[in-house]
């Protein structure tokens, strides 16, 4: 699934408000602690497929923005708002809410963070989902309230999702109705990277092979194994693609054959990963990565490109037959000749087709809309 244009309504246009309150009734309100135009992943993928047939309401972390009168209430597409509230806090979200949603009684309450747990009462739930994509608590700059607050939210869920094996495995202990649903992927978009699409024009000139990776540049990333691979390998390039998050300008690794390209749209993505002879994840071993599932996996997977990894746990558990899993760079400079020496017949030694066959996005969100119906109503 693509994503959708967007349009931004004011708080007091059109018809979303009516003498300061919202006409607005909605089935699903989703609570989220990544931005909807931010990088495109797990919540954009199940969300936008729950909007086919329910009108959901998505409420974005406070962002204040002073010069800004009220908030943003983003129209992505015809059952599906995001809003972007301009507050301080979590707890005066509850304040504005008359403006966007005029009913408290909805079927469905989504939570993507614990954060959110003081506007838990703000609402009549029928059923409380808690789609647990990251253990967030381990993150850089995480507050240490969230773990009281996740334990709350646990407590009050009917149901929860986790993003892969490592986070089922830890939140079944706190909860008994946990089913694992790992990242999974768009396989028509990403394998056009196999099809005639044109490179785009920041990637096609710089000299192979190339070793790409796209996502979030953050902690969880080991930038001194890319430095130090970089060093060792000088005959190729590598690309990093995706927007800087918790970390500097300053504490990226600078090598001639290191290239960063910014942050691309999420349909970019199949033409530069077209450019990539090898796809990689150095993935850092510590505690933000200890439970991650890196959707990325399916998406160099699907198209067609050889993946390095380090030793993350859910992708030497599901995938350490097709993927190339180093610790050194020693190790991941071997790993990129050996593949390069194998072109390019190595596709062929692969699985990935199989692995493809038995996952989609789309699978995904249906298996959860079943298993919600199964779940406690009102």
């Amino acid at each position: 699934m693509q994503p959708t244009s967007t349009k931004t309504i004011a708080p007091q246009t059109g018809d979303t408000v009516a003498n300061g309150k919202a006409n607005n009734v909605y089935d699903m309100v989703v609570f989220c602690h990544l931005r909807w135009d931010f990088v495109y992943q797990r919540p954009q993928h199940i969300i936008s497929r729950m909007a086919k047939d329910r009108k959901i309401l998505l409420i974005e972390e406070p962002w204040h923005r002073p010069e800004e009168k009220g908030s943003r209430l983003i129209k992505v597409n015809g059952n599906l708002d995001v809003l972007q509230p301009n507050v301080h806090t979590i707890e005066e979200i509850e304040k504005i809410l008359p403006q966007y949603i005029s009913n408290k009684k909805i079927s469905t309450g989504w939570f993507y963070s614990a954060s959110f747990v003081p506007l838990l009462s703000s609402f009549e739930f029928g059923t409380v989902v808690y789609d647990c994509m990251d253990e967030l608590s381990l993150f850089k700059g995480a507050p240490e309230k969230l773990i009281e607050q996740e334990k709350y939210l646990v407590a009050h869920a009917d149901i929860v999702f986790t993003g892969g094996k490592s986070l089922y495995e830890s939140k079944s202990k706190l909860h008994s109705n946990v089913h694992c649903f790992p990242s999974s992927v768009d396989q028509e978009h990403f394998a056009k990277a196999l099809n005639g699409i044109s490179v785009p024009d920041d990637i096609v000139n710089i000299p192979g092979p190339v070793v790409g990776y796209f996502g979030v540049i953050d902690e969880r990333l080991d930038l001194h194994l890319l430095n130090e691979t970089a060093l060792k390998k000088p005959d190729a390039s590598f690309v990093m693609i995706g927007p800087l998050a918790k970390i500097g300008e300053h504490e990226l690794p600078r090598q001639k054959n290191i290239h960063y390209l910014g942050m691309k749209d999420y349909k970019q993505l199949p033409a530069y990963l077209k450019a990539f002879s090898i796809a990689m994840m150095p993935f850092a071993l510590n505690d933000a990565t200890k439970y991650i599932s890196p959707t990325k996996t399916l998406e160099y997977m699907a198209a067609g490109k050889p993946v390095i990894s380090t030793a993350i746990t859910d992708v030497v558990r599901d995938y350490k037959d097709c993927v190339r899993i180093i610790g050194t760079a020693g190790e991941f400079a071997a790993a990129i000749d050996a593949i390069l020496a194998d072109m390019p017949d190595v596709f062929m030694k692969y699985e990935y087709t199989e692995i493809l066959k038995k996952t989609s996005w789309d699978s995904t969100a249906e298996k959860m809309k079943a298993l919600i119906k199964t779940s406690v109503t009102i």
